[in-house]
This record gives C-alpha cells, sequence and structure tokens, in this order.
C-alpha cells in the first residue's frame, strides 16, 4: 500500500463521512442544469458527489485509491437506492480514453502533486467527449489562511492560472476565485478561498 493509499485509508476509517453525505455545492449547480449522461468522478472519496449524480439518473463512473472510501460511497449508494460503479484505482495511471464517452467530469478537491498535476487534468479534459464538460472546485491559495480544509502545502494549492494552462482546449464558461462557506462534514467546515470552473470541449 502507497503512502497516498494508507492516508485516505486511515481518513476514512471512521464511521462518520469526513466530508458529509450531500454533494458539493458547486457541483449540485452545474449537473442540475445538464441533461443526464455519462460523469467520471475521479479522487471520489466517499461517494457524496457520485450518489447525488446517479439519484438525478447520471450513469457514474468513479475512481479513488481507498478502498475504506469505496465501502463507504457503496453504503451510501444503497440507502439511496442507486447504483455506481466505482473502481479502486490512482487516477493519477489510470488509463483513460481520449474521446471518450463522458459526457462530464467532475473534480472536487482532488489536489495533485505538481510533477503529476497538469498531465492528470490534460488527460481528464481529453476524456471528454466533444460538448463534455469539466466541472472542478479546489482550494486556492489564500486557504492556507483559514483552519476549513484542504493542503497545507502551498504547491498542492491551484490558481485559476494554472487551471488555464493545465486544461488548454477547452472552452472556459466560468472561472472564478470565491470565497464560501462550506459545510461538507468535519473535513470541510466553516469559510473557504476556493476557485470554481466550469469549462467545455469543443
Amino acid at each position: 500500500m502507497n503512502p497516498t493509499q494508507q492516508f485516505w485509508n486511515e481518513r476514512y476509517a471512521q464511521e462518520d463521512f469526513v466530508y458529509g453525505t450531500e454533494p458539493n455545492a458547486w457541483f449540485r449547480e452545474q449537473l442540475t442544469a445538464l441533461p443526464a449522461g455519462k460523469i467520471l468522478l475521479p479522487a471520489e472519496g466517499e461517494g457524496r458527489n457520485a450518489v447525488y449524480a446517479a439519484r438525478l439518473g447520471w450513469e457514474v463512473f468513479a475512481l479513488d485509491l481507498s478502498e475504506k472510501g469505496q465501502e463507504k460511497a457503496f453504503k451510501l449508494a444503497g440507502q439511496a437506492e442507486v447504483f455506481i460503479q466505482y473502481d479502486l484505482a490512482d487516477i493519477r495511471q489510470y488509463p483513460i480514453e481520449e474521446n471518450g464517452p463522458w459526457d462530464a467530469v467532475g473534480l472536487f478537491y482532488a489536489h495533485f502533486p505538481p510533477d503529476l498535476r497538469a498531465d492528470t487534468h490534460q488527460r481528464l479534459a481529453q476524456a471528454l467527449r466533444p460538448g463534455g464538460r469539466l466541472i472542478l472546485e479546489a482550494f486556492q491559495p489564500e486557504q492556507l489562511k483559514r483552519n476549513s480544509g484542504g493542503p497545507k502545502s502551498l504547491d498542492m494549492l491551484y490558481t485559476l492560472d494554472m487551471m488555464r494552462e493545465d486544461f488548454a482546449g477547452l472552452q472556459v464558461i466560468h472561472a472564478t476565485y470565491a470565497s464560501v462557506e462550506l459545510a461538507e462534514g468535519p473535513g470541510h467546515s466553516g469559510v473557504a478561498e476556493v476557485i470554481r470552473l466550469l469549462l467545455q470541449k469543443p
């Protein structure tokens, strides 16, 4: 077991859901405006966003490297009486089909190290079908002043310029910095400094 996998297994080992059971607010807002299709959710953790998408009729394919996260996601899906596909895999090495079947890709607080971030983001952009959308929310550098969650290392935080470069080739529909009140379980609680992106593949 690699250190990253061990870290997340330990975090998700508790009975309670670390990031709650409700979807990310930005995800909910964007997903309800789209017709249901196929969605890819890398780094999905305990499954809150996957289960929400499935409840709206989306065909959900989730990925994460944490067995504990997967267990809790399946538990949440069972409670909601929906089906999600959820593979144990590290998205940074997972084979992704270019111009794949994905109508949407959702990335929520999926903070990758600098040496892997750009390549991972580029592969996810390529996985979208033409017209497909990428929805992202992540912590930005100002989050270091907050205690509401996120990495404590500057090189793991994201800026809009960084994301525009990573996702070059996708049309920017919405890109903003925002101060938001997070209520996503004990792991994300309080005022937070984030970036929100909505991008579309031409």
